[in-house]
């Protein structure tokens, strides 16, 4: 495999639909996801798996049960393995979420919003 590096803000240009998560790399059993945001997502979980989101433009909320995080560009969250999240925004937030390969989006809701496609960009 040749070793280049990646541009994120190209990569963001090749698509627009939301809440569908394109792979950009691959490290071990982990991909690294671009995904853009806009409106609400759903209640989920992931209960066997961490995930890791860097906003990279706009704001990002994620309601927990007992909280609200609030995220800017530049900052990052890790939300643990087992722990209900309900990512939203506004206006459309770009993201980069890492996580092992074989993650769903939706995680143990599943639903309409569940992206199997695994595109690569």
């Amino acid at each position: 495999m040749e070793l280049k590096s990646i541009n994120l803000q190209e990569k963001l240009t090749k698509f627009s639909d939301h809440w569908a998560p394109k792979i950009i790399a691959q490290m071990n059993d982990y991909y690294f996801k671009l995904v853009k945001f806009q409106d609400d997502f759903i209640w989920h979980k992931h209960p066997e798996t961490d995930e890791v989101f860097v906003v990279i433009d706009g704001n990002l909320q994620i309601d927990l049960r007992d909280k609200i995080l609030t995220l800017t560009k530049g900052e990052m969250v890790v939300i643990l393995k087992g722990v209900e999240h309900k990512p939203s925004c506004k206006e459309e937030c770009r993201i980069l979420l890492i996580e092992p390969a074989d993650t769903l989006n939706t995680g143990d809701a599943g639903g309409d919003l569940t992206d199997t496609r695994l595109e690569w960009i």
